[in-house]
């Protein structure tokens, strides 16, 4: 699947967006099951987006290095 750069981009912040929204709502709702399942998503979410982003962080240092590199 083939997404926009300023999507793709953003990602990562939507993810963030989604787990600090949800862990807020875990601390208010006091239905049924819904602080454990809104708990279990916003920290699901909180860890993929900080995965993407240090994936693509590493990726893109690592990428330029070899750019920089020379061959002898």
């Amino acid at each position: 699947m083939w997404v926009s750069k300023p999507i793709y981009e953003s990602l990562p912040y939507f993810y963030l967006l989604v787990g600090l929204v949800s862990l807020g709502l875990s601390m208010y709702l006091n239905y049924w099951y819904m602080p454990t399942i809104c708990f279990v998503v916003g920290f699901a979410s909180l860890v993929a987006g900080l995965v993407v982003l240090l994936k693509r962080r590493d990726h893109r240092r690592t990428d330029r290095r070899v750019g920089q590199r020379q061959d002898y």
